[in-house]
């Protein structure tokens, strides 16, 4: 019976991996034995230099699910691979549970319906700004622009609030409680 199980990868060649395994599985018999592949990847907006766009983020970088029937022909067909490292679970390859790969099989199908915000700022949030004029003030978000990249705050200056416009996102980080102590 066929499982499904984590392959870990070289960081940055997880889509490499995964056509490489695609390739020698539409040549190899050990296609009997694996079934499907899976690179967890969501999309996400990001702006920069004013524009938006739409990339794709691995969601857990360095790895990929394989769902296979494991013996050990096809165990070292995976293992042999250019560019597999090993699978989780070493010599004794885990398998995820039947409630683990349905979680991350809703999750993603949840994830790739959508398009995420890389900068998760909303109005209200405490930030920090973290280049310009205003360097190291804390504000508070009044609005933001998602599809700009841009955001405008309300910071304190000599005890009057004062608004900010036009910061973009990575003008800003989010005020922890590091930050916060450390301006303070």
């Amino acid at each position: 019976m066929s499982k499904w199980y984590v392959v870990q990868v070289l960081s940055g060649q997880e889509k490499k991996v995964k056509k490489t395994l695609e390739e020698q599985i539409a040549l190899a018999a050990e296609s009997a034995y694996v079934e499907k592949l899976l690179l967890p990847i969501e999309n996400v907006s990001e702006v920069k230099a004013g524009q938006q766009r739409i990339v794709e983020k691995r969601l857990w970088p360095g790895y990929l699910l394989v769902k296979m029937h494991l013996t050990d022909d096809a165990w070292m067909f995976v293992k042999n691979t250019p560019g597999v490292v090993d699978f989780l679970g070493g010599d004794m390859p885990t398998a995820l549970t039947e409630a683990e790969i349905r979680d991350i099989l809703h999750d993603l199908e949840v994830k790739q319906s959508r398009v995420t915000q890389k900068h998760k700022f909303a109005v209200g949030d405490h930030v920090k700004i973290v280049e310009g004029v205003f360097v190291n003030f804390i504000g508070t978000v009044t609005e933001v622009f998602h599809d700009k990249g841009r955001l405008s705050l309300l910071v304190s200056i000599f005890g009057r609030d004062t608004r900010v416009d036009d910061l973009e996102f990575h003008q800003v980080e989010e005020v922890t409680e590091d930050n916060k102590s450390a301006s303070s």
